[in-house]
């Protein structure tokens, strides 16, 4: 049996969280807590209340979207997302959005990394334990600066492997809001990871492909059409809907025959040219076996290479898709 529990005054509760030193904590790299009212630097502080809605009931949205060399890719796009989901979950923002953005701009700038991940999570907010969202006084917003980790070369030059997954895949309300409520996508990873492979992909009632725990699939069939599944059924990723822009500027050079969403079963992946993964951490990776069918000749083919170049020149230097984070240049 054990033994006494201690009660813990408010200073030796506060040493306790100063001693508490994870190898983890190298990857967080500053937090705005609007509960707190300031950006923190300690991953040790980097606390939200137990009763907001966001800890005990998933009841929160989130985006997340990178940092490359001080610019934010595609901020916009993540904010107009933010706004439907704000709808969907009847949230409000506790601030405005030009405000949201300065204090995204802050949270960088004070991690001191020009690379990163910005994690934005808006919480219904503290006050008490139940379903009732009207408990709540205010939302909250939390926004976390993590390291970029970038995909394994391996990954890219060997190709990853794909299941189709047995979790159900979310009704289409729930599926367009990018909600804390994760759990079938956690799931999800969880049955990749048991499985011995890289990732899954929902299926949904007619048996046709649906998206990933927290990525979108593609193909490229063989008479060259780039089809990615419908997005009424899943949530319009922003790394595959700009692959989509990008790639219409083949089929108007004659490269690809078309581009579009389309009804995809897991036959019609197995039978494709190329299969890829897209996502903001990775950008796109190379699908080289589903459901242990070889995809392709097996091994990353030359639309993932075209793919994967028109991504990171678009990240780098594409026009009206990144916001500068320093108003110059760092010396």
């Amino acid at each position: 049996m054990g033994g006494q529990v201690p009660l813990l005054s408010f200073d030796a509760a506060v040493d306790r969280l100063l001693q508490k030193k994870e190898s983890y904590h190298a990857n967080y790299l500053a937090m705005y807590s609007s509960w707190l009212g300031g950006i923190l630097t300690d991953p040790r502080l980097m606390v939200v209340p137990v009763d907001d809605h966001l800890v005990h009931r998933g009841d929160g949205i989130f985006e997340a979207f990178k940092c490359v060399d001080g610019f934010l890719y595609l901020l916009d796009r993540h904010l107009d997302r933010l706004e439907r989901s704000t709808a969907i979950a009847q949230l409000t923002w506790p601030v405005d959005r030009s405000r949201l953005e300065d204090l995204i701009k802050q949270t960088v700038r004070a991690s001191g990394a020009r690379e990163c991940l910005v994690r934005l999570f808006l919480s219904r907010g503290p006050g008490g334990f139940t379903t009732d969202p009207y408990e709540c006084p205010a939302s909250q917003l939390y926004i976390v600066i993590t390291r970029l980790k970038q995909a394994p070369e391996e990954k890219l030059t060997k190709g990853v492997t794909l299941k189709s997954s047995h979790i159900p895949i979310k009704k289409s309300y729930f599926a367009s809001v990018k909600s804390c409520n994760y759990l079938p996508n956690v799931l999800m990873t969880k049955e990749a990871r048991d499985a011995g492979v890289d990732f899954t992909v929902s299926i949904d009632e007619n048996g046709f492909l649906g998206e990933g725990a927290t990525e979108n699939v593609g193909i490229v069939t063989r008479d060259n059409r780039f089809l990615v599944p419908r997005f009424d059924r899943i949530l319009r990723g922003t790394t595959v809907t700009r692959m989509l822009e990008l790639a219409r500027e083949l089929v108007e050079r004659g490269e690809l025959a078309q581009v579009g969403e389309a009804d995809i079963r897991p036959e019609d992946a197995y039978r494709a040219a190329e299969m890829m993964t897209f996502g903001t951490t990775f950008d796109v990776l190379p699908i080289v076996q589903y459901d242990g069918h070889p995809i392709g000749d097996g091994v990353p083919g030359p639309w993932f290479r075209r793919f994967r170049e028109m991504l990171l020149r678009d990240i780098r230097s594409g026009q009206g898709v990144r916001t500068p984070v320093w108003d110059e240049p760092a010396a």
